[in-house]
C-alpha cells in the first residue's frame, strides 16, 4: 500500500444539494465526490469515495479498509451521534482517521453536539463545508508522509 485512502460517507450524504442547504450548502454529492478526487489525485493519493445509508455497510466497509488503505476520512453523518459499532470498527482501523461534518455540529442540536467516533479518529474538521474534505485529503496526506 502507499498512500491509498477511503472517503467514507454516512446517511444522506448523497443528497447533498438537495437537502437543507442553510446546514450543507449546494454542492451536490457528486460535485464533492470530483473535487475529492481530483485532490488526492493532485498530491498523488489513490482514492475511493464510499457512500451508504446503512449502518452495518459502512462497519464492513471500514473492517475490510484495514487491509486495502493507509488512511481515512470519514463522515458518518448521522451515525456520528448513535452508533457504538463504527466507533468500534474505527478503534479496530489503527490507521491515521480524520473526521469530517459539512456543518458544525457544535452549533446544532444538543443531540447533534456528541460524536462518538471522536475519541477514535487522529482529528476532526467541523462546519467548513465541502471544504473540510479538501482540508482533510492534504491533513491526511501529510500524515501519510509523517509530516503532520
Amino acid at each position: 500500500m502507499n498512500n491509498k485512502i477511503v472517503i467514507i460517507n454516512g446517511p444522506n450524504i448523497n443528497l447533498l444539494g438537495e437537502r437543507e442547504q442553510s446546514q450543507y450548502g449546494s454542492v451536490t454529492f457528486e460535485r464533492l465526490k470530483e473535487e475529492c478526487l481530483k485532490k488526492a489525485t493532485e498530491l498523488k493519493i489513490n482514492a475511493e469515495f464510499f457512500q451508504s445509508n446503512i449502518e452495518g455497510e459502512i462497519v464492513t466497509k471500514i473492517q475490510d479498509s484495514r487491509k486495502h488503505y493507509d488512511g481515512m476520512i470519514i463522515n458518518a453523518a448521522g451515525f456520528t451521534h448513535t452508533s457504538v459499532a463504527i466507533r468500534d470498527a474505527l478503534d479496530i482501523f489503527k490507521k491515521p482517521i480524520i473526521e469530517v461534518h459539512i456543518s458544525n455540529i457544535y452549533k446544532r442540536e444538543e443531540f447533534r453536539q456528541k460524536s462518538l467516533i471522536s475519541n477514535v479518529v487522529n482529528g476532526g474538521i467541523f462546519g467548513l463545508g465541502h471544504e473540510g474534505y479538501i482540508l482533510a485529503i492534504i491533513s491526511l496526506e501529510k500524515m501519510l508522509k509523517n509530516e503532520n
